[in-house]
């Protein structure tokens, strides 16, 4: 019987090494002292639908298919463990009623005992038809290599065909607004004096003048008078923030250099995220009262996310408060105050980085929010303007194999998670944009990572993109979404999204990348710059596009994921039964409604479908009306008709002549989102948090 036992093992040693090799970095014919130890040893599951590579050294390779992670645990776990087939299958298997074990603080699965058996989930009876499966590509071998080549060479000319049509396109439709624009001044009148802000544009263009004016001559005499002068008067912020750059801007994609035009300044910091993958996090500061942290500490970690407090175990929770006490003090000895700003994590759009919350001068949301007393983090998604994986490179495939998904369910854990740790607090305020709330959106639900809730005091989401808009209807769309999958690889690779678009942003000046990016952004979007400052508008483009992975662009634009569902998290049937819900009665709600918190009676019935649990953190939402990317006004229904009766809505506003970019651009910004974002954030952070924290401006008064 023990030699059975042992041949069986051998066996399953045998088939699980073969299965392996096709799950690790390097193939098997590789040198030993290079493949041995980035070996696949076993899949870690961030979430039931989300298993990565965990290699012998540690590294971690990206998500692979489930029944590829699910094999390999069991093949694992077969050849190390004794007893029957049918008894470790008993033990390898979670039922529907188990739980899987969440991650800890050192990145491995939770156990009673060290060497307990590998835990998974069962496979799915079917692909969800809104995240289908990631394609596996494997280690280098010669067929992979011809594979991936064959697809770059052919994405290389097609792609670029495709960018081509799209700039003649924006160039043509351009035509009937240029000849309008030339009628207009043949006629001796201003064409922007029909813009809405054309006066405070006027004004503010004066003012950016006066203030090289100025900065030159603090260069040329290098009077420390002229600096307390230089852009302080009209910024009403005498020498509490004093500029460290200044003159005639040279448009350049660096955001530390437009927080220093405004007094601030930004450390960046690495953080590894749960696949492997280096990301950026800005955190923006004012030098005068904040000491810099050192750049051995602000490198990567482990890929880890760290662990919610128990507060059923009191041992526990004193162990917790207690580091995050000493956290806390620590970090707030860098201000020469003694308390920090309350921590507010913020995540961009799609193609963005954060730097798009960094190109108002003062007002920029980021810029806004620190100079107001907050501790503002700046979160940017995997590859973004310098691609990094722990142990991937640029060429393989497998370092772009992921999408909204992924980013949601690691990158913003990852972002998170390392925020609070930097900080010592329990929770942060959590500001996204765009495609960010889409992550964070996906990252909250049932069955992905819902415990991130715990971490957040409130989720503000700028032009919330959970419902597609008309916009999905338009040609070029419609044609993503009629290919299928292979020509859409064929067509657009299976690395980055049209690279070409981040050549041409190193090749071209400023100036001329900027206006081209405006005209081709304005074509593919629908949207103007008619509430933007225009004498800042090429400094906007500068920080567009970055780096972003075919497979990515396939779901939001391909034919199986959101422009065909028309929903992140909800499929087009679903999404059909509720609209003839809402038909079939009418619930005779006022305008005001959209602002209630309190759902319709009755309604706890429909909730039992909510996409959400009591973890989910309160909700601000701030919709563009008329937004064409997106349909916020169907997300707002959704939650004011209880659907979702864990959300709890603290604010949410229409902004009706907004367009998708203009709640973080438009000059009137501030009044529309930012202040109101200030006052939201610091009602709800919890009391202990603002007892350690200093006030906000104009938030002195407000009623907790």
């Amino acid at each position: 019987m023990a030699h059975d036992d042992a041949s069986s093992r051998a066996k399953a040693a045998v088939r699980y090494a073969k299965h392996a090799e096709k799950l690790s970095l390097l193939p098997q014919d590789a040198p030993i002292e290079d493949r041995g130890p980035t070996a696949a040893v076993q899949a870690k599951f961030i979430t039931p639908q989300d298993p990565v590579i965990e290699t012998s050294d540690g590294g971690r390779l990206p998500t692979v298919p489930l029944a590829e992670a699910v094999e390999l645990n069991r093949l694992k776990q077969e050849a190390q463990s004794p007893g029957s087939t049918e008894e470790r299958q008993a033990i390898f298997t979670v039922t529907d009623d188990e739980e899987v074990k969440s991650l800890d603080g050192h990145g491995s699965q939770q156990s009673e005992q060290t060497e307990a058996p590998l835990r998974t989930a069962d496979v799915p009876p079917r692909t969800n038809p809104l995240f289908p499966e990631l394609p596996l590509y494997g280690p280098p071998s010669i067929p992979r290599n011809i594979q991936s080549w064959a697809f770059r060479a052919s994405s290389a000319g097609l792609s670029l065909a495709f960018l081509g049509v799209i700039i003649l396109g924006s160039a043509f439709t351009s035509i009937p607004l240029m000849i309008k624009h030339i009628g207009i001044r043949l006629s001796f009148r201003d064409p922007d004096a029909r813009r809405p802000f054309f006066e405070e544009e006027k004004k503010r263009q004066k003012m950016r003048q006066g203030q090289n004016k100025a900065w030159k001559q603090k260069q040329r005499l290098g009077r420390s008078a002229t600096n307390a002068r230089f852009g302080n008067e009209e910024n009403g912020h005498c020498n509490e923030y004093e500029p460290t750059e200044g003159g005639r801007d040279p448009l350049i994609c660096d955001a530390a250099y437009y927080a220093r035009r405004v007094g601030l300044d930004i450390e960046e910091f690495k953080v590894q995220t749960e696949d492997g993958f280096i990301i950026d996090l800005w955190h923006v500061y004012n030098p005068q009262e904040y000491t810099p942290t050192s750049v051995e500490h602000r490198d990567y970690m482990k890929p880890e996310v760290g662990p919610i407090i128990d507060s059923g175990s009191a041992t526990s929770q004193d162990s917790s408060d207690s580091s995050k006490s000493f956290f806390r003090e620590s970090y707030g000895m860098r201000f020469r105050s003694g308390k920090p700003g309350y921590p507010v994590l913020m995540i961009h759009g799609l193609l963005q980085s954060s730097g798009a919350y960094c190109t108002n001068d003062d007002d920029s949301l980021a810029f806004f929010l620190c100079k107001s007393g907050y501790d503002v983090w700046l979160g940017n998604n995997r590859c973004g303007f310098k691609p990094r994986h722990k142990l991937l490179t640029y060429a393989d495939p497998r370092m772009w194999t992921w999408n909204i998904r992924q980013m949601g369910v690691m990158d913003l854990p990852a972002f998170v998670s390392r925020v609070l740790l930097e900080t010592g607090f329990e929770k942060l305020g959590l500001v996204c944009h765009s495609q960010g709330t889409t992550q964070t959106f996906v990252a909250l639900a049932k069955g992905q990572r819902p415990d991130l809730g715990n971490k957040i005091s409130v989720f503000c989401a700028l032009a919330p993109a959970v419902y597609a808009g008309p916009l999905v209807g338009k040609m070029y769309f419609k044609f993503m979404r009629i290919i299928s999958p292979g020509m859409f690889r064929m067509m657009f690779g299976i690395h980055a999204f049209i690279p070409f678009m981040n050549t041409m942003h190193s090749w071209l000046p400023g100036r001329l990348y900027g206006a081209l990016g405006y005209r081709v952004f304005s074509f593919l979007f629908n949207w103007t710059d008619d509430r933007w400052d225009q004498g800042l508008r090429n400094r906007m483009f500068q920080f567009a596009p970055v780096y972003v992975s075919a497979e990515c662009m396939r779901w939001w634009l391909g034919r199986e994921c959101f422009a065909r569902q028309r929903c992140i998290l909800a499929t087009r049937t679903e999404n059909e039964e509720e609209d003839e819900e809402d038909e079939e009665e009418d619930w005779g709600l006022p305008a005001e409604s959209h602002h209630t918190n309190s759902p319709p009676a009755g309604n706890m019935e429909r909730g039992s479908r909510a996409w959400y649990d009591e973890q989910v953190p309160p909700f601000a939402l701030w919709v563009a009306g008329a937004d064409k990317l997106v349909d916020g006004r169907r997300l707002l229904r959704r939650l004011e008709r209880g659907r979702e009766p864990h959300v709890q809505v603290v604010h949410s506003k229409i902004i009706e002549n907004y367009e998708h970019l203009d709640v973080i651009w438009a000059i009137d910004c501030l009044d529309q989102v930012g202040k109101e974002m200030r006052e939201i954030l610091w009602k709800t952070a919890a009391a202990e948090a603002r007892r350690n924290c200093r006030v906000p401006k104009e938030c002195e008064d407000l009623e907790i």
